[in-house]
């Protein structure tokens, strides 16, 4: 697989970390309710089609991105950079 960094252009995946999902970028408030956190830190769908997941150009320009891929095809269709995300 290839991702395309928005600032190194097409690399290897290798050269890249993966995080999980994107949901780690929508933190609850701090004063949230305990089953928010729990929800957040623990329960994870595992979708087959396309998810938003991130990953760290660790031996890259170390950027943390936003891929849009397809989990059944492989296909990647988008590259961001969370940076960039808005939330």
């Amino acid at each position: 697989m290839r991702i395309t960094c928005p600032l190194c252009g097409a690399r290897d995946r290798r050269e890249f970390y993966y995080f999980g999902a994107e949901d780690y970028l929508h933190r609850p408030a701090p004063d949230a309710a305990p089953e928010a956190w729990d929800d957040y830190l623990h329960l994870r769908d595992n979708p087959a089609g396309e998810t938003r997941d991130l990953w760290y150009h660790e031996l890259g320009c170390a950027s943390w991105l936003v891929v849009t891929r397809n989990t059944v095809t492989h296909e990647i269709s988008a590259v961001e950079l969370v940076a960039e995300v808005s939330a």
